[in-house]
């Protein structure tokens, strides 16, 4: 890694249930095709639908990497937008995952916080890139679904104090193309660089689920 550069790890999914070709994930590959620039170093990473690898894979990731963000990308069949997540929850983990396994806990970190905030402004970010004309509707949420999405999104902020994102994504041609979904992610992931050194404020939400 050159220490001159910005590093940035940006991981999505692989097959579950019905999703047999996991949108984020080929979004995310497309995101790599088209870059960061030549000032950020982007790695991508294709992470499993199973509690435990995300348990091991998330913190290694962190570790090896050290980047300045991290972002992960997930599908949501009921969404129709882009949509930016604002918090991680660490309760109420009850749905299986692709090994059959969910933990007994039901929590992603026992004793940790109900919610952790990105110190990356969602409402300011899906402003900008919509400004910005990319051609993909974006949406803001603070539920991401209390599957793995939403338990590697909390693992990934506990970890970095913060610095980390989710995005949702629709399915395939539901209504966008896997290249526009990676057009789209690519627009949203500058608009993070460029205001991260701005974020300040609480890693803890401030609203009760």
């Amino acid at each position: 890694m050159d220490n001159d550069k910005i590093t940035v790890v940006v991981t999505g999914f692989g097959p579950f249930g019905g999703h047999t070709v996991n949108a984020s994930w080929v979004a995310v590959q497309e995101l790599q095709k088209l870059g960061l620039g030549p000032d950020v170093e982007l790695y991508v990473h294709e992470v499993p639908v199973e509690y435990q690898t995300v348990n091991s894979l998330v913190p290694s990731l962190w570790e090896q990497y050290r980047p300045q963000l991290m972002v992960h990308v997930g599908v949501s069949g009921l969404a129709t937008t882009v949509t930016l997540e604002k918090c991680g929850h660490n309760y109420g983990y009850e749905r299986l995952d692709t090994s059959s396994f969910c933990p007994d806990s039901q929590c992603c970190v026992e004793g940790g916080p109900e919610c952790i905030h990105s110190v990356i402004d969602m409402d300011s970010i899906c402003k900008r890139v919509t400004a910005s004309g990319v051609g993909v509707s974006l949406s803001v949420s603070k539920d991401a679904g209390r599957y793995l999405c939403d338990y590697t999104y909390y693992t990934s902020l506990n970890l970095s104090r913060g610095h980390a994102a989710f995005i949702h994504v629709p399915p395939l041609g539901k209504p966008y193309s896997a290249e526009e979904l990676g057009r789209a992610l690519r627009a949203i992931l500058l608009e993070m660089l460029e205001v991260l050194s701005q974020s300040q404020g609480n890693k803890y939400c401030d609203h009760r689920h």
